[in-house]
């Protein structure tokens, strides 16, 4: 499925290094335009970020993930969010149409 996402691969790959290393062990969902077909270059990035066990991410690795990605050469916004402070009919939309960037 990750085909689907519409990110050059050296970008992928950068936000990849930084997820595993401020966020370990949280599985990452893209949704949003990067995967509907409807993304130009300058899209921002949308990710649902997931623990284990679906509860709230601690706010200083999820702070430190930020500041990483805004010290970071990727060139478009990348807006993170905790799934487990997002609305359940936000849930629902994203369930239906993601791509999985880092799987459990």
């Amino acid at each position: 499925m990750i085909n689907r996402l519409n990110l050059r691969s050296k970008h992928r790959q950068q936000l990849e290094v930084l997820l595993r290393q401020y966020l370990p062990g949280i599985e990452v969902w893209v949704y949003g335009s990067r995967i509907n077909d409807r993304s130009h270059e300058g899209s921002d990035l949308d990710l649902v970020l997931r623990s284990p066990d679906l509860t709230a991410l601690d706010n200083r690795k999820l702070y430190a993930f930020k500041e990483a990605l805004q010290e970071s050469n990727i060139p478009f916004l990348v807006e993170a969010r905790d799934w487990a402070i997002l609305p359940e009919s936000f849930h629902r939309e994203i369930e239906r149409h993601h791509v999985v960037l880092i799987a459990m």
